[in-house]
């Protein structure tokens, strides 16, 4: 049997596609999660009611999404409605299950910076995209995921600058900032996967088939705590890279040259 491979990109996307529930509603944002997400909906999750930013509820793309306002998205909707009503009367309501974040940096209590990296706001050594929504997704979503390669410079033990909370300094953080959503309840990364522990730090509690925990310890930027019962997860599979590959990404739009 021919060994399967795969880039760290497919990795990702597909073990976070695994993290979504077949029914959950999901705020959708482009990019890498916009692939978990209708790969999702390809196997196991076909239920899934999938929101984008622009105002459209219960999207069926027939093909893959280049933007939040991408006409592709309105065909075959639930509804489509204004941006102001997605986040006051879905978001913040708390009748959104799922979102999906990413972000330049991630901190020990799962804080994302997507503004700037390096001190100096005013002058700093790169400025970035910043938010859009997901400050909003990170505080009102009643649960989050991550996905990031794992690399030392996306895990610094403090964020240059809090763009979204996860757990802010630690437990009760977000109860105390007035936060209802539950927060990151689990970072993917091509090495494994980071959930919070009770002080709501990062705990490397799965590995990927084939990596290592010195990996993981390497390329993060404090003492990682490692779960005493480590997992494994499951192998990625011929179907779902052929669904990757060849029905939501044919061209390579988000896949090629994404590792």
């Amino acid at each position: 049997m021919t060994e399967l491979t795969y880039s760290s990109a497919e990795l990702m996307i597909i073990n976070a596609a695994r993290l979504l529930k077949d029914g959950d509603v999901v705020f959708v944002g482009v990019g890498q999660p916009n692939l978990a997400c209708n790969l999702a909906k390809r196997t196991h999750a076909p239920d899934l009611v999938m929101i984008y930013e622009a105002g459209v509820i219960g999207a069926e793309p027939a093909r893959l999404p280049l933007s939040i306002g991408d006409p592709t998205l309105v065909s075959g909707a639930l509804s489509v409605v204004s941006m102001y009503d997605i986040f006051a009367n879905y978001l913040q309501r708390g009748n959104v299950d799922v979102g999906f974040l990413g972000g330049a940096q991630i901190d020990r209590y799962g804080n994302i910076n997507a503004t700037i990296v390096g001190a100096d706001y005013e002058h700093p050594k790169v400025r970035l995209p910043g938010s859009g929504g997901a400050q909003e997704i990170a505080a009102w979503a009643n649960r989050c995921y991550i996905m990031t390669p794992h690399q030392k410079r996306r895990f610094p033990e403090k964020v240059d600058f809090l763009t979204s909370a996860g757990y802010l300094d630690g437990a009760g953080g977000r109860e105390k900032a007035g936060l209802r959503g539950q927060g990151p309840v689990g970072v993917v990364t091509d090495v494994g996967f980071m959930e919070p522990d009770e002080s709501g730090e990062l705990t490397l509690t799965a590995l990927h088939p084939g990596k290592t925990v010195e990996m993981a310890l390497e390329n993060t930027g404090w003492p990682l705590k490692v779960a005493q019962h480590l997992r494994t997860t499951e192998p990625v599979t011929e179907k779902e890279l052929k669904i990757l590959r060849e029905e939501l990404d044919p061209t390579g739009i988000y896949l090629k040259g994404a590792g």
